[in-house]
């Protein structure tokens, strides 16, 4: 028998489809779940986080820019921006990874916030330069820089594993970041860009990205440099914010983190509401599906609300938990089925746009196929007799935002900004809940 809460969540879902843009196949209602009608918030007001990540490297193929976050209607709809990604340096200091995007590229006219083209000599050029144009319009806006990423994240452990190495590392990260003493430029020319740093070491003890340095000791370390870290940026302006990606599946929680001890460095955490199944896997499953499927057959059976009580049976304040959606599908291809895809066996990935197995939302949303809706695991899928895609849409995102509030949590995070529509359709149903 289903929980009460499950069939609450359901009918938020159910009441939300006629006032999004849902794809054919999808059945609809009649309102959309305000503030106004779902639980109030403990700390009362708008004080729901809303993050989304821009990805550096976005500006070149993908041809996104600062300026399409505002030309959408995101930027105001949004309490922070997470910047991806600064790297960690094999001698344990904060870099860049991209000074060119960063501050050296000159912006043309059509591509800047404000219509101004980056001068000839002017210091600060690039997305920084941008960012802070866009604060200048969303004065509300908070913008943070994000260490380290699933490739840049190789010597985080090496750089943490002294306290003379935790100190150096969050004393370069306040000064190229925070201080803006960018390479090359005037001291402080960077300044006024950055409100904070994002924490985005994957993984702390456990494996990640090929190649990474990885030891017990990272999990007592990462509580550490945390905690350092937030010294050095109260020490440099106590209105810094400090925050950090964390990982979904228990046994990496476990390995890296002391949730109870961390978190009491941290404004907030972002933890991971996706990827809990994709395209290295030999068959179909959802992407990011908000409650556990009892017809799920994986032995471990992930989900956005299993890892939400999963940190915070481990002493995670909830008003701190930010939930992590994504705006991206993943997807096979080969998928054999006499139903709806859903657990089939599959051959591999399929194509995407910039990666095999992964494709934006505003893409999926016109691929045609049969679409496929759960509302008591709060999910929506695309099938079309071979291609499988595993994906959130508006009405979903209506799903996980009354979660949200419903739970008492902290807000919403979005990877990244640059896969939703040009309409910003998945920011504003995260919005019409969580303000």
């Amino acid at each position: 028998m289903r929980r009460p809460f499950q069939h609450l969540l359901a009918a938020a879902v159910a009441v939300g489809l006629a006032a999004v843009a849902v794809p054919a196949g999808a059945s609809a209602a009649t309102a959309v779940p305000t503030r106004t009608q779902t639980a109030a918030h403990p700390d009362g007001g708008d004080r729901f986080k809303r993050v989304a990540y821009f990805i550096q490297w976005g500006i070149y193929a993908r041809n996104y820019h600062v300026k399409d976050v505002d030309t959408s209607g995101a930027a105001a709809k949004l309490t922070h921006i997470n910047y991806a990604f600064g790297n960690v340096a094999a001698d344990g200091t904060c870099v860049s990874a991209d000074p060119w995007a960063d501050w050296q590229r000159p912006v043309s006219a059509e591509e800047s916030v404000d219509g101004v083209a980056d001068a000839p000599g002017q210091a600060l050029n690039g997305n920084l330069n941008q960012l802070k144009k866009l604060k200048a319009k969303h004065p509300g806006l908070k913008v943070l820089m994000s260490l380290g990423g699933w490739t840049g994240s190789k010597y985080f452990s090496d750089a943490v594993a002294t306290p003379e190495g935790r100190g150096a590392l969050a004393a370069s990260c306040v000064g190229l970041w925070l201080k803006g003493d960018l390479p090359d430029l005037p001291p402080g020319s960077g300044a006024g860009v950055f409100d904070g740093i994002d924490l985005d070491w994957e993984w702390p003890g456990s494996e990640g990205n090929a190649g990474n340095v990885i030891r017990p000791e990272d999990k007592h370390n990462f509580t550490l440099f945390a905690a350092e870290l937030r010294r050095q940026l109260k020490a440099h302006d106590a209105g810094d914010q400090l925050t950090a990606f964390l990982p979904a599946a228990a046994a990496k929680i476990d390995a890296g983190f002391e949730v109870r001890d961390v978190f009491r460095s941290l404004d907030f955490a972002t933890v991971q509401g996706y990827d809990l199944h994709g395209s290295w896997e030999n068959r179909t499953g959802h992407n990011g599906n908000l409650l556990t499927d009892r017809k799920d057959p994986n032995p471990v059976k992930y989900s956005v609300d299993t890892t939400v009580r999963d940190y915070l049976s481990r002493g995670a304040p909830a008003k701190k938990i930010v939930v992590g959606v994504p705006a991206y599908g993943q997807g096979w291809t080969g998928v054999t089925s006499t139903g709806n895809g859903l657990y089939a066996p599959a051959t591999g990935p399929a194509a995407g746009a910039w990666a095999a197995g992964t494709e934006d939302y505003k893409l999926l949303a016109g691929k045609p196929g049969k679409r496929y809706r759960d509302l008591l695991t709060g999910t929506v899928w695309l099938y079309d007799g071979n291609d499988f895609w595993s994906y959130d849409d508006p009405a979903s995102l209506l799903g996980k935002a009354a979660y949200i509030r419903l739970k008492g949590l902290g807000g919403s995070m979005m990877w990244s900004i640059d896969g939703d529509d040009a309409k910003a359709s998945l920011t504003s149903a995260l919005y019409t809940v969580l303000r």
